[in-house]
């Protein structure tokens, strides 16, 4: 007798152990045809595999998180399917899920080309009509390694000999296709329903760029036609807003291979910088930092004190200078550890929150590179705050606060995760549960929603990350707020505590935008280069219909600069058409064209780039208005 406990709490008896999808059937008929993977006793489960005697259920479609990753996962093995019986001599490597699809990362010998993509595409839409069901079975690690020698794939046997001695083995079998895989998978590859391959680049097998290359296969899948339709057409919407393409044509930024991963801001680029600073600055006073700067190039014993060398070098750039060595900093907190530690510090002087706008160095593989949002050198808008233990929750709560007044500037939702202990860390099991119940507590009592994301912590503390969610649902790693009990501890940071004996004070390193860089690189794709007004680098550009109205134009102009306002005046000798395109094509906010009409009058006919012609106005009166948009950083 099987008894299966459902998640509204009934039960149900069956004669003998079932699976999942039996249970489903016996549900409901949609149930059956909707469910991707199940729970049982907390644990994924395929959904064709027989469940224990006594078994909690859970049944997830793909509206779950977790669903919706084991069945991209699933799209991807049938794509590895679809590849092997097209192109035998092909050697397999790994396929996860990733964000909104999959990718699986091939050794082959000739590059895939689009009309490859097709041919593999239409071979999946086979297999899906085959409906072949999709088996476990589970291996001995010497069956394992020896059934994937024999087939030639070695990538395989690799990651079979570096699982631990006592991690369970198991494959999936779809007809003739077997892959090494944890699993759960979807049950038969019928229950794979819309799919796409969408692109083909290189990767490197294990992201390791002394090893082989890999062609890495890009898709994503759906349940639905309409999901995959809205799918492609964000695609297509994200190349349109792709930063590296607006940064070339709104002439903000470039990148050049003679500093790979360093990028170039040009004028129009910095005012934006600038304004992004300027806000930063107004935030931080309010909270009660204070601004400090630091050396870009330190000795390399200060960075085997702080930890880095142990856990972050091969990330470093390393120099002589006197015959000794010296690191360009990747991160700033060594730098304000040795500023705390220039003068005696009191209990009273505590929490002191110091921020730094610091220029990092990180040896980022060439392969990773991305315009602004993965590069070489950036600026973080750091921050180190030092503290009582008893002040840990209050500003840690503070904190968030800031970032979520800075996020909503912008109007950028967000999510949080904590991040915990990972496999490469310092200090005790004691001091990382403590943090990270610290965090969790500041969570739990704002009324805040989180996830655990584990093990993904910093190596010196856990972690709360803010996910930043743009026009196009993408999201963002962005601020970060980092609980930290060891680098106190390496650098022997102290207070003179209310019983006039010295004391380990605690800190927390953060930053609010991230890297600035990073930060940039977003909102010109989330506001696809039109920026608000306070943020655009040309706010209002005068268009002289003729060169009679050009001295006119030039008083306008000067009068709105005086009053700190961003103008450009196209005095060129083109038809007025095509500077108002011109103009339009730049992103600017505010246009004002000036004909006889204008002049005569003193006024002048406004354009915005969203709304086209509006007439004449009174210049006064939208200057003033103009000023109250910029000073309260209205969103367009």
């Amino acid at each position: 007798m099987a008894v299966v406990t459902l998640r509204d709490g009934s039960s149900r008896e069956y004669p003998q152990p079932v699976t999942p999808l039996q249970v489903a059937e016996d549900l409901s008929r949609r149930l059956a045809k909707e469910t991707i993977v199940a729970k049982v006793n907390g644990v994924l489960w395929d959904i064709n595999r027989v469940m224990p005697e006594e078994a909690e259920l859970e049944l997830l479609d793909f509206d779950n998180p977790q669903a919706r990753d084991i069945y991209r996962h699933s799209t991807a093995h049938l794509m590895a399917q679809a590849v092997q019986e097209l192109y035998p001599d092909v050697k397999l490597a790994i396929g996860p899920a990733i964000e909104d699809g999959f990718y699986y990362d091939f050794d082959l010998g000739e590059p895939l080309t689009p009309d490859d993509l097709e041919k593999i595409q239409r071979r999946m839409e086979e297999l899906v009509k085959e409906d072949l069901e999709i088996q476990r079975q589970v291996l001995s690690r010497e069956e394992a390694i020896k059934l994937f020698s024999e087939m030639g794939e070695n990538y395989k046997v690799e990651l079979i000999e570096d699982l631990p001695e006592d991690a369970e083995i198991s494959c999936y079998r779809q007809g003739d296709f077997l892959d090494l895989c944890a699993g759960p998978h979807v049950g038969s590859t019928g229950r794979i329903r819309v799919f796409q391959l969408t692109s083909v680049a290189g990767a490197y097998w294990r992201g390791d760029e002394h090893n082989i290359m890999l062609q890495r296969v890009y898709g994503t899948s759906f349940v639905k036609q309409s999901q995959l339709e809205e799918h492609l057409r964000m695609l297509e919407e994200a190349k349109k807003r792709d930063h590296r393409k607006l940064g070339r044509e709104l002439d903000l930024f470039s990148l050049n291979e003679a500093g790979p991963g360093l990028p170039f801001y040009h004028p129009k680029g910095v005012i934006i910088w600038n304004e992004l600073l300027k806000l930063w600055r107004e935030e931080h006073a309010i909270d009660g930092y204070m601004e400090i700067r630091t050396p870009q190039i330190l000795n390399q014993r200060l960075w085997e004190q702080s930890g880095h060398w142990d856990n972050y070098a091969e990330n470093m750039y390393f120099t002589e200078v006197d015959d000794n060595n010296f690191a360009l900093k990747p991160m700033n907190c060594p730098g304000a550890m040795l500023w705390y530690l220039t003068q005696h510090r009191s209990y009273r002087d505590l929490p002191l929150r110091s921020a730094e706008l610091g220029l990092v160095h990180r040896h980022e593989a060439s392969g990773v590179l991305h315009g602004l949002m993965r590069v070489r050198a950036f600026t973080q808008d750091d921050a180190h705050i030092f503290m009582l233990p008893s002040q840990i929750e209050e500003e840690i709560s503070g904190v968030i606060d800031l970032v979520d007044r800075l996020y909503k500037v912008f109007g950028l939702d967000y999510r949080l995760e904590i991040s915990t202990k990972p496999e490469k860390s310092m200090g005790s099991e004691e001091q990382w549960e403590t943090a990270t119940q610290a965090l969790i507590s500041v969570l739990e009592n704002k009324g805040v929603d989180y996830k655990i994301n584990p093990g993904d912590g910093a190596f010196y503390g856990p972690k709360i990350d803010f996910h930043v969610q743009d026009c196009l649902k993408r999201s963002w790693q962005c601020a970060t707020i980092q609980l930290d009990f060891q680098m106190p501890e390496r650098f022997d940071l102290t207070y003179i505590g209310e019983d006039g004996q010295k004391h380990r004070p605690v800190m927390v390193h953060r930053v609010a935008y991230g890297a600035i860089d990073r930060f940039l690189g977003i909102l010109i794709e989330h506001f696809a280069g039109s920026f608000p007004v306070w943020l655009a680098p040309v706010q209002v550009k005068l268009l002289p219909i003729a060169d009679r109205h050009h001295q006119y134009c030039k008083e306008v102009a000067a009068s709105l600069v005086k009053a700190g306002i961003r103008v450009e005046v196209d005095s060129r000798n083109e038809k007025i058409g095509y500077k108002i395109r011109q103009a339009q094509g730049e992103k600017v906010p505010y246009m004002l064209v000036v004909g006889d009409k204008e002049v005569e009058a003193g006024k002048a006919a406004l354009r915005t780039r969203s709304q086209g012609d509006l007439g004449q106005v009174d210049l006064p009166q939208f200057q003033e208005r103009l000023l109250e948009e910029i000073k309260t950083r209205q969103l367009n």
